[in-house]
């Protein structure tokens, strides 16, 4: 049957995979957002359920004072002997104190609760484990020799975090710039090793090597790649690689990797997205179809099949009747959960004096993922804003690049104004007065490929305040080349701001309409 790419879309980076039984589990990249590594459920790898994070606690993911795509990167997932695993790299406690970024954590459910971090004594990134048919456990991971960046390989104990043996560098990539983002795999005798090479951008490629022992030599498939898109600038997904294999119950194999969808020459900006494909296995060496090309609609026999349901992305909060605010919900860095409220008026912020663009801070802020080109956002807020305070709905990238519909008090008198920051620019590029009367006020954001429009209701139709081009979230024309995508989130600056109701909805590929 049928289904669309990507099977996570927007800002879910880095996919690793594992399956226990019938049921898959999906972990991806969180960078500097809160919680961390979130991971998902599926039967038949279409329908995910969000079900938590792995890292829920500052105690497990330390964010402060993070830059931009800092902290988590690149986690692999493992199921083993009835224990879930889960490793992976902070790599601003790597940056900050120059201490081994890397660490491992278990549950016996993916549900968690899942332990305090054990800490690897080993630099670099992109670790993975692998367990022998004898249940040895195995690290892989990025290491440096004169000859440059490899794969380092060693024994590990995947509760203490205890290195076993010997490191040793098992392999330097089949010639592409940065090997990284390693698997290991074994199939009929062979031990395989997979590896992401060319950089995470338009070169990105997944290359696949085998041995007849776990630490080489390991020959690469004479075959080249094993998926990339680098030679195909039309092709509607990029950047592909950094994939992840599974079987499933009827002993079929699959890839998850990452990939963007750009919106125009070499340029995204809903983020680098989780991305599905069938593998077939040919003289010993897995082989993706369709050219190693990722393909937005496959059609694919998939497990469960029968429980495929339509996907949606949308997301319908009425603030005033919830006590926790649904799973897919992000925060930047480590929040002040003092700040955040839902009571039964709303949903209260309390704005300090960390704004949206105060770099490597935690403002009031809490967002979803964009998921599709083309969505509209609305917020409704309570125009008992106090003096001062500036509270909205914004189109965040980073502190340097975002696109803000906000409400301020000033001198008594409420304005709607859109905002805009771009590098060192900031800028209100339109301001209009409200009623003193007014009560609620609604802000709307729509968007398609290439714009963000910026309304405002109050109670008497929307009044447009202008639009943006999306490539200004654009990750290659950040001030540097990030790692995350764009955010729809309510913040609040300087006063305590309400919201009663958040709605966002999304429109699959080939909608280009510029406004529903």
């Amino acid at each position: 049957m049928k289904f669309r790419n990507p099977i996570v879309p927007g800002y879910n980076p880095d996919p690793s995979i594992c399956r226990k039984g019938d049921t898959f589990y999906l972990v991806n990249s969180s960078f500097e957002f809160f919680p961390g590594v979130p991971i998902r459920e599926s039967k038949n790898l279409i329908n995910w359920t969000q079900t938590g994070y792995v890292l829920d606690r500052e105690s497990q993911l330390p964010l402060t004072g993070c830059n931009p795509s800092g902290g988590i990167f690149a986690p692999t997932i493992r199921y083993h002997d009835g224990m879930f695993y889960m490793i992976t790299t902070n790599v601003s406690r790597m940056w900050a104190g120059g201490k081994a970024g890397n660490f491992i954590v278990h549950s016996e459910s993916p549900k968690g609760p899942w332990s305090e971090p054990a800490w690897i004594d080993q630099m670099g990134i992109d670790p993975s484990i692998f367990f022998d048919d004898d249940g040895s456990c195995w690290y892989t991971g990025t290491g440096y020799t004169e000859q440059g960046q490899g794969i380092v390989f060693f024994q590990l104990d995947p509760i203490t975090g205890e290195i076993l043996s010997d490191k040793k560098i098992i392999s330097l990539g089949s010639g592409g710039k940065c090997p990284e983002g390693p698997h290991m795999y074994k199939k009929d005798g062979w031990y395989y090793l997979m590896l992401a090479e060319g950089g995470t951008e338009f070169g990105h490629m997944e290359t696949i090597a085998r041995s007849r022992n776990i630490d080489g030599p390991f020959e690469f498939n004479p075959a080249g790649p094993l998926m990339t898109a680098r030679n195909t600038n039309g092709h509607p997904i990029q950047c592909t690689g950094h994939a992840d294999l599974v079987d499933d119950i009827n002993g079929n194999w699959w890839v998850v990797s990452l990939g963007t969808r750009p919106i125009g020459t070499m340029t995204h900006h809903l983020g680098r997205e989780t991305f599905l494909a069938r593998i077939d296995w040919v003289d010993g060496w897995p082989v993706m179809r369709d050219d190693g090309l990722m393909q937005l609609e496959p059609d694919e026999e998939l497990p469960a099949a029968e429980t495929v349901q339509p996907v949606c992305d949308d997301i319908h909060c009425d603030f005033t009747k919830m006590d926790r605010l649904p799973a897919v919900f992000s925060w930047l860095r480590n929040p002040v959960m003092d700040n955040y409220n839902l009571t039964g008026s709303g949903l209260l912020l309390n704005g300090t004096a960390e704004r949206l663009s105060t770099p490597n801070t935690t403002p009031t802020f809490t967002g979803i993922r964009q998921t599709q080109f083309a969505t509209c956002s609305t917020a409704v807020l309570s125009a008992d804003l106090p003096e001062g305070c500036s509270a909205g709905i914004t189109a965040y990238g980073i502190h340097t690049h975002h696109y803000d519909l906000l409400v301020t008090r000033r001198y008594g008198k409420l304005y709607a104004q859109l905002r805009k920051h771009l590098y060192d620019m900031e800028m209100v590029t339109a301001e209009i007065p409200l009623a003193d009367d007014v009560k609620d006020i609604t802000l709307k954001i729509t968007s398609d490929r290439d714009f963000y429009y910026f309304a405002v209701d109050t109670g008497a139709g929307f009044v447009n305040l202008g639009s943006a081009m999306t490539i200004g979230l654009a990750t290659e024309i950040t001030e540097m080349m990030t790692f995350t995508g764009t955010f729809i989130g309510l913040f609040a600056e300087n006063g305590l701001a309400r919201f009663t109701a958040f709605d966002y909805t999304a429109k699959w590929e080939g909608a280009q309409e510029r406004h529903y």
